[in-house]
């Protein structure tokens, strides 16, 4: 019966990983943003620019610099100093926004938290960045796209864990 990771005896603990070996270890994730149609329209033709500068590049900085701090902001995760982060920002044919955050290290432990954190604040500064315009935006998902290089790897666009 698989169990909690952070818990032991009962009581949060930090996962142990000094008997793990260091590989690779990368992880995408994704967060969707929809706007009306106007502010999805001006969006994707480059009309909008807020005094922060291009809403793109703010949300790439932010989200990269989150991903940075993941171990700050979730308790118990493992502070990692990164090794790459890359976040692509793109509308899909829905006149959806789609934010891709992939982050990679060499580790003993996995980057997901580090790739969810970075899509996830990429969202928010667009939101942010945005909310002035409307308050019809919404935030509809982040989930795990794939990852590579621990126990187990997965990729959400094959539906299957390796």
């Amino acid at each position: 019966m698989e169990q909690l990771s952070h818990i032991s005896e009962g009581l949060p603990a930090m996962v142990n990983v000094s008997g793990k070996t260091s590989t690779v270890r990368t992880a995408t994730a994704r967060s969707i943003v929809c706007f009306p149609h106007q502010i999805a329209e001006d969006l994707e033709s480059g009309a909008l620019v807020s005094s922060k500068g291009s809403v793109f590049q703010a949300a790439i900085i932010g989200g990269i610099m989150a991903a940075k701090k993941t171990g700050e902001l979730i308790p118990l995760c493992h502070s990692l100093p990164l090794e790459h982060c890359n976040i692509t920002i793109a509308f899909n044919e829905a006149k959806e926004l789609v934010i891709d955050c992939t982050a990679r290290i060499t580790s003993k432990t996995g980057v997901e938290m580090e790739a969810l954190i970075g899509a996830s604040m990429a969202a928010l500064t667009v939101y942010d960045m945005c909310k002035a315009l409307s308050h019809d935006i919404i935030i509809r998902e982040t989930r795990l796209l794939s990852k590579t290089g621990g126990k187990s790897n997965y990729d959400w666009n094959n539906n299957e864990q390796k």
